[in-house]
């Protein structure tokens, strides 16, 4: 008997679970339903009458690729009432195959099938998460597209002015080791003999038994660099400002942050329970309005700035914002992550910049994984704040200690930075020499100045990649930041400038910025 012709005998067999009787009635999914459910599927995707499709033919003669055996799995999984792992599409990579393991090692029994009924698969598989599927759906579209993944490309080298990846030499734009640090010789071995002194993990809370010396000296080095009564490491700098701002501040308070705030400072407000307003970017004038507004309502205000904006490059008016504070008697916490090394003229950040006293900012947060060649964060300001965190912050006393490598590497790089701040000037030349040239040249750079981080603002995700790319395979190496991490309308090439870029590696850079741009307009 053909297949077909048996199909709907079979289909009189199958499960069926009546809702209004609440009862369920137990029959089996035979070998031959299940071919003619799989023949009937393909068809209809394709296009096909049933008679052209092969039970004994793969999937991948179909065109089934990831996506469409995602969704195929999870039909069929409705339709049988039970678990059908996509990857069986690939061990089993036939109808014929897939239909005789389904029939003969997963019929479910009646109350299998009851505990089961309304309850989706993308409830409780991470593979059918649709948000997953919406990813791989973009994946999948790129490379139809003859895109390759820009990301997750792994570099062979050490990250500076030049990487290696896939064994081809690029000038790099897309690490933030601004200063040289990461690789120079002095930090690398400071490191080693951190290693060699305490291991490579101090293996418990600083609280309990991981303090080491390390740790209290480069609280010491980053309180003196800042200028603050004290300072608190981290093992991480989303977690720093995760855990300050959600253990500083609570249901009572307001927390007021720039609309173009990190991911952590955001994450930290959640957490807080806080109640939070975002104020337009940079616009001081507008957050004194909402603080005249509301500040009565609230037992504490923190306002929550950045030095440096990592997407834009630009400088918030720090003056004004410490007038705001003192007015409405609120908190300030700025995040040096892009501003600490890089702004003022010996790289003590914003404060510096505009000549501000440090005193006047509550929390200076910044991260080590930029300018210090190291990982972490830290929270540096008086010393009530610092104490109370120590004992109580989640984020510091749950938490391994900063591993004595990284430690030792961020002091040393701190070290090399007050010994030789000509780092710091060459950095800010080389900013401004990449800056002039792309403006000369026509290249919208949106609001980025005296910054590390210069946008080259083209506004389509898909032509921003494909320029990436262009420029990947002229020699540059420069990611692309798409949607939705900025909106459609401003993805761009996001430009990390370091001290030891050369001269002649931005004009090349800029030069071979316009032939390809060029191109991909031309087309």
């Amino acid at each position: 008997m053909k297949i077909e012709n048996k199909i709907s005998d079979d289909l009189n067999m199958l499960t069926q679970v009546d809702m209004k009787q609440g009862s369920i009635r137990e029959q089996p999914f035979t070998e031959a339903a299940i071919q003619g459910w799989l023949i009937s599927y393909i068809a209809k995707l394709l296009e096909l009458n049933p008679e052209q499709v092969n039970a004994k033919d793969s999937f991948d003669k179909y065109g089934l690729d990831s996506l469409i055996a995602l969704e195929m799995a999870g039909d069929l999984e409705k339709w049988l009432g039970y678990e059908v792992e996509p990857i069986l599409l690939y061990s089993y990579p036939t109808i014929e195959s897939l239909a005789c393991y389904l029939a003969t090692n997963n019929t479910p029994n009646a109350s299998q099938v009851a505990t089961t009924v309304g309850i989706l698969p993308e409830y409780y598989r991470f593979d059918l998460y649709p948000e997953y599927c919406q990813l791989q759906q973009k994946l999948e579209e790129m490379k139809a597209l003859g895109i390759s993944n820009p990301f997750f490309r792994v570099n062979e080298k050490v990250a500076n002015s030049t990487t290696i990846i896939d064994g081809q030499e690029l000038i790099n734009y897309s690490s933030y080791n601004y200063l040289g640090m990461s690789g120079d010789p002095a930090v690398s071995q400071a490191a080693k003999e951190a290693i060699d002194c305490y291991g490579t993990s101090v293996s418990a809370s600083r609280v309990i038994s991981g303090e080491k010396p390390l740790h209290l000296e480069l609280e010491r080095e980053i309180a003196n660099l800042i200028g603050t009564e004290d300072s608190i490491v981290y093992i991480g700098g989303h977690a720093t400002n995760v855990t300050t701002i959600g253990h500083l501040f609570g249901r009572n308070d307001l927390i007021a942050y720039d609309s173009l705030s990190h991911n952590s400072i955001v994450q930290g407000c959640f957490l807080s329970g806080a109640s939070m307003v975002a104020f337009p970017h940079n616009d001081w004038q507008t957050l004194d309005k909402i603080l005249h507004e509301r500040r009565h309502n609230y037992k504490r205000v923190l306002i929550v700035i950045e030095g440096v904006y990592s997407a834009d490059g630009d400088i918030p008016d720090l003056p004004n914002f410490v007038e705001i504070k003192k007015r409405h008697k609120a908190f300030l916490m700025v995040d040096e992550a892009h501003s600490i090394g890089i702004l003022g003229k010996q790289g003590r950040g914003i404060s510096e910049y505009f000549g501000v006293n440090p005193a006047s900012v509550d929390l200076w947060m910044g991260t080590f994984s930029k300018s210090f060649a190291s990982c972490g964060g830290y929270i540096a300001g008086c010393k009530a704040v610092v104490e109370y965190m120590k004992y109580t912050a989640p984020g510091f006393v749950f938490s391994v200690g900063m591993s004595p490598s990284n430690t030792a590497a961020a002091i040393a790089s701190i070290q090399v930075l007050r010994n030789e701040p000509e780092r710091v000037t060459r950095l800010q030349e080389r900013a401004k020499l990449f800056l002039k040239l792309a403006k000369e040249r026509g290249f919208d750079t949106g609001n980025s100045h005296d910054s590390a981080i210069i946008p080259i603002i083209i506004g389509d995700s898909l032509q921003s990649i494909k320029l990436s790319q262009a420029l990947f395979h002229r020699g540059i190496n420069v990611q692309p930041m798409v949607y939705p991490s900025v909106p459609e309308n401003v993805a761009r090439l996001r430009f990390f400038m370091t001290c030891d870029h050369t001269e002649e590696q931005i004009h090349f850079t800029v030069d071979t910025l316009v032939e390809e741009w060029a191109k991909i307009q031309s087309n």
